[in-house]
Formats: C-alpha cells, sequence, structure tokens
C-alpha cells in the first residue's frame, strides 16, 4: 500500500515539475512582448491571451504536485499541535465533505467544457483573431483528475495514520534550508559559533 501511495506521489511530482517549466516560457514570451511593443513598436494582439492560459496551465497543474507535498496553506493555526490521530480526522472529514465533491465537480464541468470548445473550435474572442481555447480547457479535467487521484491518496494516509497514530511517509523533494539540519551536515554545534562569535565580536559590542 505504501509503495502505491509513494508511486502516486511521484507521478504528481513529475507531472508537477514539468508544467513548472512553463514559467521560463511564459518569462520568455513577457520580455520578448515587451520589447517588441516597446522597442520595435510591432506588439503582438494574441500575447495576452497566451501569457493567461500559460499561467492557467501552469497554475492548475501545480495542484496535485502542492498536495502530494502537504503544501497547501491551511487556516488554522492549531492544527499543527493536534496530536497525528486527530489531525487525520479532520483532514479526512474535510476531504470527504469538501474536496471530494469539489474536484469531482472540477473535473466533470471541465470535461463538458472541453468538449463544448472542441466542438465548436472555440477562439478567444478578446481580439479579432484570437488565439485557440479548446486545448487551455481540455486541462482543466486533466487537472481535476491528477487532482483527485492524489486526494485518494491523501485519504489513505489519513486513514492509515487513524490506525497506526503516526503520519505514513511521503515522497522526498526540494525543501527549504533547514537551519538544523545544516549544522548537522557541516558538523557544527551552537557552542561552536558561541566560541566564534566571542573571537569576532568583543564583549562591548565593537568589532575587532
Amino acid at each position: 500500500m505504501q509503495q502505491l501511495l509513494l508511486t502516486i506521489d511521484k507521478i504528481s511530482t513529475w507531472v508537477g515539475q514539468v508544467f513548472a517549466w512553463l514559467i521560463v516560457a511564459l518569462t520568455l514570451l513577457i520580455s520578448w512582448e515587451v520589447f517588441s511593443r516597446y522597442i520595435l513598436d510591432n506588439p503582438h494582439p494574441w500575447a495576452f491571451d497566451v501569457m493567461s492560459m500559460l499561467y492557467g496551465t501552469m497554475f492548475m497543474m501545480a495542484g496535485a504536485y502542492t498536495l502530494s507535498k502537504n503544501g497547501h496553506v491551511r487556516g488554522d493555526v492549531l492544527y499543527g499541535f493536534f496530536p497525528p490521530r486527530l489531525q487525520a480526522g479532520l483532514d479526512l472529514a474535510l476531504y470527504i465533505l469538501f474536496f471530494i465533491p469539489g474536484v469531482v465537480a472540477l473535473a466533470w464541468a471541465g470535461y463538458n467544457f472541453a468538449a463544448e470548445s472542441w466542438a465548436i473550435n472555440e477562439h478567444s474572442n478578446i481580439t479579432a483573431d484570437g488565439p485557440p481555447v479548446y486545448p487551455f480547457k481540455t486541462i482543466i479535467p486533466i487537472a481535476g483528475a491528477i487532482l483527485l487521484a492524489q486526494g485518494l491518496v491523501e485519504i489513505v494516509r489519513c486513514i492509515v495514520c487513524l490506525k497506526q497514530g503516526e503520519w505514513p511517509s511521503r515522497g522526498d523533494d526540494v525543501e527549504e534550508v533547514d537551519v538544523e539540519k545544516l549544522k548537522e551536515m557541516v558538523h557544527v554545534k551552537d557552542e561552536d559559533i558561541a566560541k566564534l562569535d566571542a573571537l569576532v565580536v568583543k564583549p562591548n559590542g565593537a568589532h575587532k
């Protein structure tokens, strides 16, 4: 079971990391459009639509990745002080009551939006000759399906935590710098830092 959970985590992570490269394309496109508009005096009417679709695609496809890393913002400041079983119980209730219905609705509505868009060969109407919209709308049900799969994994994790009293492990990924871990890696102790401070700073606070 744990292997299956980690496998779906890896899929969500891979999808998120692949689509994260869209930020590079978006940055290059914005830079080129600014240069083209203000230096070459040659703006492109489709640029705004494409920028919006690139950002929207990246944002939607990052949902499952963020969930797999437990990275979504929590509104309850007390949550972190709760024991694991209480955390799992609250999460399980919220997943069943809000997450599953909401994501299923997203995937279903997104499928209908995409099907209609493909059927009429929909293009953006912001400009006279806007880019096609149906590829972008296709991302909605795909993102919803991946997010739903990751949500089911999180529900299983909640059940496991309720039974075992501790959260099952997650896949490793890039993390923010942890000062304590960094100290362990370079074999530095707080006493060493205090001794170094004593050598660098005089008692009166003046530097040598």
